[in-house]
């Protein structure tokens, strides 16, 4: 059981910092479940779809080793880390999870999905392509894909899982929650599941509790993610200024 204990407000987002097998009990329940990178929590902060779906998410992760950090030094706290890659792991171990046709998949690209169906393929999980989309390139703003609404009300999987990039994914989750005529749990884990799958480089656990993913990431590909976690740097002073206030809106016009 959860008690209040095991949830924080930080930059005016309720977060959950209990285990991750109770976050994987709470997000199998039904409604969106979103997990922050430092990134896409600075991008929050100009763009107002973006921290709407956060708001709008029923559970959300202190997956941000940075953002942890900076806050258990600030308050003098001593939050835990609930990381995407502990979610995942055991989320696909879930007995209700692997049922035939209780997984729905959203995937970045085609390279990502083969990896996936074959690393799902390997672990005895019958999930067919016909239960995968290829997500189109939403743009900014609030979004909008009738033909997703159209797959997923024909099939009505208990289990959505995103699968696309932080600042998109928590969006498309967002408006699937509000647009679907049934309540599954839909699972924004980013990049989480590629590093399973071998989509992504592949992260020790070890390495993930010790909060060093971003390190195997930037040597994997450094000119993508070297920029990527050096401009998350900003969320340091964003939290000192701010702490458990959501940030200022920016202004109009």
């Amino acid at each position: 059981m959860t008690s209040e204990n095991d949830y924080r407000t930080i930059l005016g987002l309720r977060l959950f910092v209990g285990t991750p097998e109770e976050a994987v009990r709470l997000g199998s329940q039904g409604g969106l479940v979103v997990v922050p990178s430092a990134p896409v929590l600075l991008y929050m902060v100009d763009d107002l779809a973006t921290r709407q779906a956060l708001l709008d998410a029923k559970l959300a992760l202190s997956d941000s080793g940075l953002m942890v950090l900076t806050w258990n030094r600030i308050k003098n706290d001593n939050i835990r880390r609930v990381s995407g890659l502990e979610y995942i792991k055991l989320l696909v171990d879930a007995p209700d999870f692997r049922a035939p046709g209780a997984s729905f998949w959203i995937m970045p690209n085609e390279e990502a999905l083969e990896k996936t169906l074959r690393w799902l393929e390997r672990r005895g999980d019958r999930v067919t392509r016909d239960a995968c989309y290829l997500a189109p390139m939403y743009g900014k703003g609030p979004i909008r894909d009738p033909d997703l609404l159209h797959l997923l009300r024909a099939s009505r999987p208990k289990h959505i899982v995103i699968a696309v990039g932080g600042g998109v994914q928590e969006r498309l989750g967002a408006y699937l929650q509000a647009n679907l005529d049934y309540a599954p749990a839909i699972h924004c884990i980013g990049a989480a599941i590629g590093f399973l799958s071998g989509a992504q480089v592949r992260i020790p656990m070890w390495a993930d509790a010790w909060k060093l993913g971003w390190f195997f990431r930037c040597l994997s590909s450094p000119r993508t993610f070297i920029p990527r976690y050096w401009a998350a740097r900003k969320l340091v002073p964003l939290m000192q200024k701010y702490q458990d206030r959501m940030p200022d809106a920016p202004a109009a016009g």
